[in-house]
């Protein structure tokens, strides 16, 4: 059996850098996976998230990313692609490099044989649980790029026909103190 990581990582105090657990807890709401699929919100992760990369088969995660260009803007990363000296896929120094992690599961011999970084180009890192509107707005075109990943990798998935709401805890707060 294959073991498959979708993984969202992103502070969701610090608005447009929460764009990952965000869509990882949306696609979990629209969709079902086989159980070799897991989906989940990294949080913030340090040197665990070599733990949770080490002995995948594949790996998807969602990000922001600093880039020069428009918030919102979807830019896809392969491995190899990380290790080019323009990619800054993390946005704070609260943990270990994404470039520094791979290499690490890859030095240990159990890194992913696929790798896929869905990161969103990001506009507000200030304190505070909502998004800028133009990253919210990125949230189906992410989970689009999901599903192309996973279709691309033969991965089984279906419509979760339950279709509640996801588990967005931290936009309820924000909005209950407005």
């Amino acid at each position: 059996m294959r073991r498959i990581l979708i993984g969202g990582i992103g502070n969701v105090l610090l608005q447009d850098d929460g764009i990952g657990p965000y869509a990882v807890r949306t696609l979990v709401s629209r969709y079902h996976f086989e159980s070799d699929v897991e989906v989940a919100d990294l949080g913030t992760p340090g040197l665990d998230l070599s733990d949770y990369l080490a002995g995948r088969d594949a790996v998807i995660l969602i990000d922001a990313v600093k880039r020069e260009l428009s918030p919102g803007t979807i830019v896809l990363f392969r491995k190899q692609e990380l290790f080019s000296d323009e990619v800054a896929p993390r946005v704070g120094p609260h943990a270990p490099s994404l470039e520094e992690t791979l290499l690490n599961v890859d030095l240990m011999g159990c890194a992913p044989a696929e790798f896929l970084l869905i990161g969103v180009v990001g506009q507000v890192y200030d304190m505070g649980c909502g998004m800028s509107r133009q990253v919210q707005l990125s949230v189906d075109s992410v989970i689009e790029e999901v599903l192309r990943e996973l279709d691309r990798l033969n991965v089984r998935y279906e419509v979760e026909l339950s279709g509640g709401e996801p588990d967005i805890w931290w936009a309820r707060q924000d909005q209950a103190s407005t």
